[in-house]
């Protein structure tokens, strides 16, 4: 997104950014808090979500490294309207918000770029939202499945970075029915479960799982 800066503005953009080392577990923004930079994710995984009237987190996106975590609130609002939390180690570089409008001022083909990066973002949320929400309980555990090993990971082996719990904030379902499904899952042979570590043993299965839902 920064590859149409001249070299001054890529100067403004140095002179304005910092990094910091975020601990799993830890917050990285909550919901409410005044917004003064521009997120980047530059490692780890980090979770986007609200808290609802019925005192429970509904998780609205997994953030990976290379994207804007703040997207969805940073133009629109002065305050953020979500939270988000490290879900592995993570480090965020923050830019100086004030200076990254600056920049969209003087440069069209930036803000163009923004622009998509922003449209893209909603996209892919809102898919991930409605192909959840039009599966059975087995096709959304089999689409978060997948969602980590081919976009997140990019591997059929990985140590699942969220919990059952939040796992059943993803897709709306309860903590006791995400794992009896997993469970079924292991006992079918579709996966292998150790701990925290997953391997998706038959995957040609778990993707027709996943598109039947």
């Amino acid at each position: 997104m920064f590859e149409d800066l001249n070299i001054p503005e890529l100067e403004i953009i140095c002179r304005k950014k910092k990094e910091l080392d975020i601990p799993k577990g830890e917050s990285v923004i909550k919901e409410g808090d005044p917004i003064r930079e521009f997120l980047y994710l530059k490692k780890g995984l980090v979770k986007l979500f609200k808290h609802n009237e019925n005192d429970q987190d509904q998780i609205i996106s997994i953030a990976k490294p290379y994207d804007f975590v703040g997207l969805l609130s940073v133009f629109s609002d002065k305050h953020y309207n979500y939270s988000v939390t490290a879900i592995e180690d993570t480090t965020i570089c923050l830019i100086d918000l004030d200076a990254v409008k600056k920049i969209i001022r003087q440069n069209g083909r930036f803000a163009l770029n923004l622009l998509e990066k922003i449209s893209k973002t909603s996209d892919t949320i809102i898919k991930n939202n409605l192909e959840i929400g039009k599966k059975n309980l087995r096709g959304r555990i089999a689409y978060i499945l997948l969602l980590f090993a081919n976009h997140i990971y990019e591997q059929d082996s990985f140590e699942l970075p969220i919990s059952r719990k939040e796992i059943a904030e993803l897709i709306e379902m309860t903590t006791e029915n995400v794992i009896r499904i997993l469970s079924e899952f292991r006992k079918d042979n579709i996966i292998g479960i150790t701990g925290k570590n997953i391997e998706i043993v038959d995957k040609p299965r778990l993707q027709k799982i996943c598109d039947l839902g």
